[in-house]
């Protein structure tokens, strides 16, 4: 799960772009998917340089199979089916 918080609208619109190629949308800053250390390695070193240290905030959430089944979704939304890991 990857999940950020940037204030300039240019930065989050490159970052949300960049996101959206690996990841599905869940909630505006929220994305989650099914990924490799491999893929999420790559996302990354696209998506950090596009951030400013001082001003944007950028969180990623790697959750086990155990950790998955305690996921809850109410209102809108699925739970996608059985990845290895998960990104926000």
């Amino acid at each position: 799960m990857i999940a950020y918080d940037i204030t300039d609208n240019v930065r989050r619109l490159r970052v949300a772009r960049t996101v959206r190629n690996v990841l599905d949308r869940v909630q505006r800053s929220v994305y989650e998917g099914e990924a490799d250390l491999g893929q999420v390695d790559r996302l990354l070193a696209r998506v950090v340089p596009l951030l400013e240290e001082e001003e944007d905030s950028l969180r990623v959430y790697v959750l086990c199979r155990a950790c998955r089944q305690r996921i809850r979704v109410y209102g809108q939304g699925a739970i996608l089916e059985d990845p290895d890991v998960w990104i926000v």
